[in-house]
C-alpha cells in the first residue's frame, strides 16, 4: 500500500516575516509562522516556486491580505488533515469556524466538540496543529481570556500580534470599554 502522496512546499513574503506552506495537491497540509527558519520543517517536501494562477496562488493572496489586515476567514483554502486524530480534526474544525476578531475558551471549544471538560485535551490538540493561522488557534484563548502558552515560533508574542491584526477586542488598538 502506498505512503500518503508527498507534499510540495515553499516559503513566502508577508506583512509579518517569512511564512512557509505545504501542500498536498490542492490542499494545504502545513503552514508555519514566521520563525528562525520557517523552511526547516518542510525539508521533507519538494521545493516549489511561489506559484502564480490557480488554487495555491489563490491561498496565498488571501493569506497575504489577511495579514495585511484586509481580514479574510480563509475557509476558502481547502486542507488536508490526512492521518490526523479524530478528536484533533473536531477541535480544527470548531476553530475554523471562529471568525477574525472574535475568540472561543479551550472550555467552548471542547464543549462545541461534544466532550465538555476536555479544555486541557484541546489546548493539547491546538499545540499540534500543523497549519495554524488557517486553523486559527490563536483565536482560543483561556477562560479568563489571558494568552497562555502557544506553540509557533514567537509564542504568546504572535499570538497577539495576530489577534491585533484581526481587531480582537481588547488586543492591539485600546477599546472604548
Amino acid at each position: 500500500m502506498p505512503g500518503p502522496t508527498p507534499l510540495d512546499a515553499m516559503d513566502f513574503d508577508t506583512a509579518i516575516g517569512r511564512c512557509a506552506i505545504a501542500w498536498r495537491g490542492e490542499a494545504v497540509a502545513r503552514f508555519h509562522l514566521p520563525g528562525p527558519d520557517p523552511t526547516r520543517l518542510m525539508s521533507d517536501a519538494r521545493r516549489l516556486s511561489v506559484p502564480t494562477t490557480g488554487p495555491r496562488a489563490v491561498a496565498l493572496t488571501l493569506i497575504r491580505a489577511h495579514l495585511d489586515g484586509d481580514l479574510d476567514d480563509l475557509r476558502a483554502i481547502p486542507l488536508d488533515l490526512t492521518g490526523l486524530p479524530e478528536f484533533h480534526r473536531a477541535v480544527y474544525s470548531v476553530t475554523r469556524a471562529i471568525d477574525p476578531g472574535h475568540t472561543l475558551s479551550y472550555g467552548e471549544v471542547a464543549d462545541r466538540t461534544g466532550t465538555p471538560g476536555a479544555a486541557q485535551a484541546v489546548g493539547q490538540a491546538l499545540g499540534r496543529n500543523p497549519i495554524p493561522l488557517i486553523i486559527p488557534c490563536h483565536r482560543v484563548l483561556a477562560a479568563d481570556h489571558a494568552l497562555h502558552g502557544f506553540s509557533a515560533p514567537g509564542g504568546v508574542e504572535t499570538k497577539q500580534r495576530l489577534l491585533a491584526i484581526e481587531r480582537t477586542a481588547g488586543f492591539g488598538e485600546p477599546t472604548l470599554f
